[in-house]
């Protein structure tokens, strides 16, 4: 059965609907009317006749109009009971926010157990319970009760993220948005009754939005579907996973969390290397990955020309480079050859390939053409432009844009960010070039890939 109704319904019950601020249902419908969601909001709620001006029912079962999905939000000893009348209705899709499930105890076990038993009896589809939900950017629906102005949404973009974890989900919506970078499709799903990582693997496997998946988990749904799913996906998108629960104490928190049994790492890491999964180790690099593989293709191979104005930063580079295995290979004598006639004697032509704090925008652009464009010796490329130089100016962005393009290499670039560095960070990332404003995390990104592309080998 098809996941489509939970991205893009036409009809949407809020189970547990009003206006009083406190509540989270308040917040989902004030999110979805800022969003302009266009489907039909249905209130449900015995205490209301009205909530945000639209008519509020006191059951589903009073609602005469066709219904998509729920959004449930009551006290967890309520779900079994309007999940059945759901199913009376004919409705086959819930998302159910509400906590107080199998992370709670034995008694919110229990609870669990039935609402999973009820789901499967009447055919009901599932996201949750204990979760967020979801958000898709290009329908404008969306089930987060965060309000926009505390969690900013990202734009419209290439990224999908999933998460067991609702705070690793609204961490990435924040920092993903600060940085610019846009997303498809996030789902939250909680303690994972029902759909899991496995099936939402399959469905963003064909979703035309989709070129990246994130993916947050604490354990698998099925493991052997989540093989099977994972490696169908790799052959023509990315998948970058943070298994969190790698250690004992990780592993009881899990349980406590979203009553997930974490398992064995080694079993995980095994998988992720055997379905083509690029794993991370935090959310820094998780979203790093995330960026740097939605903006930029694998590298064919591990030879990176490092290009800076500044030799400190080369230096930098270069050793970290050795040490995750990037070849920062001796810049070919042809190259250097033709650099020479072009550059002064004093600027280093060796790789890293140094021209000094002298140099200026064009600079780069000779650099780029003859060691990247004219020639196929380098995989990829580590672009360092310290901008503080009066020889430096936004000009340099369309220069290493355009080389870049030109080169069909990946590139990056590493900026310390300052104010005025800022502004020329955002440019680049517009011409879609990804910047990281540390050496390590720029190495970091460009080993990302550097492994994607040898997977795909």
């Amino acid at each position: 059965m098809t996941l489509d109704k939970f991205f893009n319904p036409k009809s949407v019950a809020i189970i547990g609907a009003t206006e009083d601020p406190n509540n989270i249902t308040s917040v989902v419908i004030t999110n979805l009317i800022e969003m302009g969601f266009t489907g039909n909001l249905v209130p449900v709620n015995p205490h209301h006749d009205e909530v945000f001006g639209l008519k509020c029912y006191a059951s589903l079962l009073d609602v005469k109009e066709l219904i998509d999905i729920t959004v449930i939000s009551i006290p967890s000893g309520l779900v079994p009971e309007v999940l059945r009348q759901q199913a009376r209705c004919g409705i086959k899709n819930a998302i159910v926010l509400s906590g107080g499930f199998a992370e709670s105890g034995h008694k919110g076990a229990v609870l669990e157990e039935e609402v999973k038993t009820i789901c499967k009896e009447e055919g009901i589809r599932l996201i949750g319970p204990n979760c967020i939900g979801v958000l898709d950017n290009y329908s404008n629906f969306s089930t987060s009760f965060l309000p926009w102005t505390k969690v900013k949404r990202p734009g419209k973009g290439n990224l999908g993220i999933l998460s067991q974890s609702g705070s690793y989900v609204v961490s990435m919506m924040d920092m993903l948005s600060l940085e610019g970078i846009g997303v498809s499709k996030v789902v939250s799903y909680g303690n994972r009754v029902d759909v899991g990582e496995s099936e939402l693997i399959e469905y963003l496997t064909d979703d035309e939005s989709t070129r990246v998946i994130g993916i947050y988990m604490e354990s698998v749904d099925d493991g052997r579907r989540f093989i099977k799913a994972s490696g169908n996906c790799t052959r023509s998108k990315h998948i970058v996973a943070l298994k969190a629960g790698r250690q004992d104490s990780g592993i009881e928190a899990a349980k406590s969390h979203t009553g997930a049994i974490a398992g064995k790492y080694e079993i995980y890491k095994a998988a992720f290397k055997k379905s083509g999964i690029v794993e991370v180790y935090g959310l820094a690099e998780f979203m790093d990955a995330c960026k740097v593989l939605s903006m930029q293709k694998p590298a064919k191979g591990n030879k990176v020309l490092v290009l800076t104005n500044g030799g400190g930063f080369g230096v930098s580079v270069s050793d970290l480079c050795g040490d995750t295995g990037l070849d920062v290979a001796p810049t070919p004598e042809s190259i250097r050859d033709t650099l020479s006639k072009k550059f002064p004697e004093y600027f280093i032509l060796k790789n890293p390939i140094d021209m000094t704090g002298s140099s200026g925008d064009e600079d780069y652009g000779t650099a780029m053409k003859s060691a990247l464009v004219n020639n196929d010796f380098f995989d990829a490329a580590i672009i360092i432009p310290l901008m503080p130089p009066h020889t430096m100016t936004e000009g340099v962005v369309d220069i290493i844009s355009q080389m870049s393009k030109e080169s069909g290499i990946p590139v990056v670039i590493c900026m310390v960010s300052g104010v005025y560095t800022g502004e020329i960070k955002k440019k680049f990332e517009e011409k879609g070039l990804p910047v990281f404003p540390t050496p390590e995390r720029c190495v970091k990104a460009m080993s990302v890939l550097v492994e994607r592309g040898r997977m795909n080998g």
